[in-house]
């Protein structure tokens, strides 16, 4: 790996111990593991007890890649990571468009600004499948070069 790819690693890995130390105080300490934790999204975390988990596995991650020396492994494992994530996403909308309980109130979620009332329930499932087809894609692809290469 090159200079940039190693600082980018150690940045990352930075940024995963801060979600998790930030998402444990939120979840243990204040009780709030529902709360959203917007400013770790990139690591799969939506609410703070998602950043408690994805914090440590991404740290993981990012010091086998980086003990690995290996940046494609770094990107097949975030494109394999995503492709799941956004998988269960899918089932989750899915299964919100029928619950007789609300979760998640339509006018909280983004989707709202463009799909009025419910809708934006299954606009958020079919974003979800398609970023699981893109990083399914992904997948297969840099598994190709990485096994390749």
């Amino acid at each position: 790996m090159i200079f940039w790819q190693q600082a980018f690693l150690l940045l990352f890995l930075l940024y995963s111990l801060l979600a998790f130390i930030h998402g444990f105080w939120e979840t243990k300490i204040k009780k709030n593991p529902f709360g959203l934790s917007l400013l770790f999204n990139p690591l799969g975390s939506f609410v703070w007890g998602d950043a408690v988990i994805f914090g440590i596995f991404w740290f993981g991650a990012s010091v086998i890649t980086l003990l690995l020396n290996n940046w494609l492994l770094f990107w097949l494992t975030f494109s394999v990571f995503w492709t799941i994530r956004s998988f269960g996403e899918t089932i989750y909308w899915l299964l919100e468009q029928f619950s007789q309980k609300t979760l998640n109130k339509p006018e909280t979620l983004w989707t709202s600004k463009i799909f009025p009332h419910t809708s934006a329930w299954f606009a958020m499932q079919i974003f979800w499948q398609c970023a699981t087809v893109v990083f399914l894609i992904l997948t297969f692809y840099l598994g190709k070069l990485w096994f390749f290469s």
